[in-house]
């Protein structure tokens, strides 16, 4: 069958390097997609936002499903564009984005859940920031509201950092419409979780368990990041994963149900593991970057299929590879603030193997010549019989590319054990 991806991101690659290895699938399609598919995969330069032209590539090339990758064409609606015209999706309905995004939206239907979470007000000003800071203890957690590109949340350590970023998100408007409202968080300490299902809006499926690791330098310091790696599968306490289940997912599902959402494809939940027990920091409406690199090469059955039947609204009992997975992002210099682009990159960014392969984030290729062309440019991903096997296929091969500027963190998945 013939598959059509959305997206261009390492998300994209990844869900075409694993469709590529299902028997399943005859032809992989990507609109717009990026350079380092192009060999694994027909790119198509369509814009997201054209849905007419997609809807006529995929009556054309007789596709028989769509994944939709990122966010925002989610969040535009995209997936009911594409039903109403008798197109199978992998992806939420627009109603149903909102729980991504919106913040606001996302809180209010948490609290209607029953699902444990930080306390918050909703704020649209500077003096709503003013009159609410009482409230709350610092560090200061301000949420935008709107999809930011992972850029619109502050963690503020005192009063005058906080106010700067209020000023940043309601005066200086630096995230514009997405920055008009916001919410003004309770920051829960911890450590974080990201917590995966496939859904088809009235039951579930949980994937295995990830760490991502969102701060830019090893030790978990520097700038909030997109992501700079991750590891899977991370092993918990039987009684705690019980927990999460009976108190997040099962009340957010069933929240989905009463909604009546059209909900087939992907909840990602970020959860905070405190002292008190799990909470709820966001919800996703697609799979994570970079979580879905760790993930996929995990299942062990035809993802083509699996995601078909998602499509058609069916759940498959899945079965997972007793394997271990890492990735480690390599960014560009000035990530994640301002980074360069158009960058010389030297090394096989091509390699792929059993054990270890690139996915293509930010890269274009300019004749013979490979160039960064965003923040997260590659993906160097590791499997193995155990974590430190996967970790060492991963960090072997980030040792292989090299370009002026480079960032990694060199600690991912190394706190973990067995």
């Amino acid at each position: 069958m013939k598959v059509l991806v959305l997206g261009s991101g390492g998300r994209e690659h990844a869900l075409v390097k694993s469709l590529s290895q299902s028997k399943s699938v005859s032809e992989i399609h990507v609109a717009p997609g990026n350079d380092g598919m192009a060999k694994e995969a027909l790119c198509h330069n369509i814009d997201l936002k054209n849905y007419e032209a997609l809807i006529q590539l995929c009556l054309r090339t007789e596709i028989e499903f769509v994944i939709v990758g990122p966010e925002e064409p989610l969040v535009d609606g995209i997936a009911d564009r594409l039903r109403d015209r008798g197109i199978l999706v992998v992806g939420p309905s627009r109603d149903a984005a909102r729980l991504e995004g919106s913040k606001i939206f996302a809180k209010e239907f948490m609290n209607a859940a029953g699902v444990p979470t930080a306390k918050h007000v909703v704020v649209s000003s500077v003096l709503d920031i003013e009159r609410n800071i009482s409230r709350f203890q610092p560090p200061y957690v301000l949420k935008a509201d709107g999809l930011a590109a992972g850029k619109g949340v502050f963690i503020c350590k005192t009063k005058d950092e906080l106010m700067s970023a209020a000023q940043d998100l309601f005066e200086k408007k630096i995230l514009g419409g997405a920055g008009e409202n916001a919410l003004l968080e309770e920051f829960k300490s911890g450590w974080e979780l990201s917590y995966l299902v496939l859904t088809n809006g009235q039951t579930h499926t949980s994937l295995p368990l990830a760490q991502d690791h969102k701060r830019l330098s090893d030790n978990d310091i520097g700038p909030n990041t997109g992501g700079m790696g991750t590891v899977a599968p991370l092993k918990i306490d039987a009684k705690l994963q019980q927990e999460i289940e009976e108190k997040i997912i099962l009340p957010s599902i069933a929240r989905i149900r009463e909604e009546a959402f059209v909900y087939r494809g992907v909840l990602f939940i970020g959860i905070m593991i405190t002292e008190e027990g799990p909470t709820v920091l966001e919800y996703n409406v697609r799979f994570g970057d970079p979580e879905i690199q760790v993930i996929l090469p995990l299942i062990n059955q035809d993802t083509g299929l699996l995601f078909k039947d998602l499509a058609l609204g069916k759940l498959q009992n899945i079965a997972f590879k007793n394997m271990y997975t890492c990735c480690v992002i390599m960014a560009a210099e000035g990530y994640p603030s301002s980074p360069k682009k158009n960058v010389p990159i030297e090394g096989p960014v091509t390699k792929s193997d059993v054990s270890c392969y690139f996915i293509h984030a930010g890269t274009r290729r300019e004749n013979s010549q490979w160039l960064t062309h965003g923040g997260r440019v590659l993906g160097a991903v590791g499997v193995g019989s155990s974590r430190e096997e996967a970790r060492r296929n991963a960090y072997s091969l980030t040792e292989q590319v090299r370009w002026p500027g480079m960032q990694y963190r060199k600690d991912i998945g190394a706190k973990l054990k067995e």
